[in-house]
């Protein structure tokens, strides 16, 4: 999990610049996420974990924070061979 929330942490931190980010900060309420960001995001996720984020996924407390996204990447791939 520590991995994931690092590769999380260093894509995120790439799109903001000058503040250190906190694994459980709320993203979308300190301003950092516009939605061209959001759709970002999800593609990170899929694309670094070899995970589908479904329809059902697209909930925003599933990504408004590195704690909240390391816990969809470990539900995600629960049950898959490492």
């Amino acid at each position: 999990m520590e991995e994931n929330k690092a590769k999380i942490r260093e894509f995120i931190g790439k799109h903001i610049r000058g503040h250190e980010l906190q694994d459980d900060e709320d993203i979308f309420a300190s301003g950092f996420v516009n939605s061209m960001f959001a759709m970002q995001l999800v593609q990170f996720v899929e694309t670094a974990f070899g995970v589908a984020v479904e329809n059902e996924d697209l909930e925003i407390d599933n990504f408004r924070s590195v704690d909240a996204i390391a816990a969809l990447v470990e539900r995600k791939t629960a049950g898959t061979p490492a």
